[in-house]
């Protein structure tokens, strides 16, 4: 029997890939202004890129 872990591996570097990738963008493009609702906010943007990471590396698990 494999563990939350083993059968999600996956998704779960894909959230981390993404949390990474939504602090970068956040840090690099940003919003000047602050009114952005996403990027405005270093949290907002890191947990958007999450989200975001986790979804797209789960098209890739294979179902059985």
């Amino acid at each position: 029997m494999k563990t939350f872990f083993q059968k999600h591996i996956i998704t779960i570097i894909g959230v981390a890939v993404g949390l990474i990738v939504g602090y970068l963008y956040w840090h690099y493009v940003g919003c000047n202004s602050g009114t952005c609702a996403i990027t405005s906010n270093p949290r907002n943007s890191t947990l958007y890129g999450g989200m975001m990471g986790g979804l797209v590396f789960s098209l890739f698990k294979k179902e059985k």
